[in-house]
């Protein structure tokens, strides 16, 4: 008898400690949906209101959404760049997964650092963005960019010379530009 009654000693224990554990996952999935409920609407009112649609397209003026933009726009739309690049061709690599995977990592920290106020005045270029633009003038210009090849050509960079191309004069990043010049 007295191993019946461990038994059930053990049993109502173990169905106890279910009934607790079952409530605690109630509570914790309600806490968990709410949560994740919360995010999808706040990132989704915060998509709609930022007008993030225009940023899985090609038009340029969805850069400009953004008033620290402006004047890198209008740069662009009176350069000779405006007739045959968008921004997308020279701020994004070519291919269809990278390209929205760079528009993804920009978008999020070009918002983040807005939201924040924490951008720089008049904005600039990350070093892993200039390598991207890097590519994108090698690639249009390939024939000339052959041309003027020399055995260091790792070290030669296109912006160092030509840092305000599509842009307002004096736009690039002269941090990055003052480093390769005294490489």
């Amino acid at each position: 008898m007295r191993d019946c009654e461990m038994g059930l000693a053990v049993c109502t224990t173990v169905a106890t400690v279910f009934r607790v554990s079952s409530a605690s996952r109630t509570l914790l999935a309600v806490a968990l949906g709410l949560a994740l409920g919360s995010a999808i609407g706040i990132g989704g009112y915060t998509f709609a209101y930022a007008k993030g649609a225009a940023y899985l397209q090609d038009d340029p003026a969805a850069c400009a959404n953004c008033h620290i933009m402006t004047e890198q726009y209008d740069g662009w739309r009176k350069s000779s760049h405006h007739a045959v690049a968008t921004c997308n061709d020279c701020h994004t690599p070519a291919a269809l997964v990278p390209k929205y995977l760079n528009k993804a990592s920009n978008g999020f920290w070009h918002s983040f650092y807005f939201t924040t106020g924490t951008f720089p005045d008049p904005i600039r270029i990350r070093p892993a963005n200039r390598q991207v633009t890097e590519s994108a003038c090698r690639n249009c210009h390939a024939s000339l960019v052959e041309s003027i090849e020399t055995p260091h050509a790792d070290s030669l960079q296109c912006l160092t010379c030509h840092n305000s191309v599509g842009h307002p004069e004096g736009s690039g990043n002269p941090e990055l530009i003052h480093q390769e010049v005294e490489r």
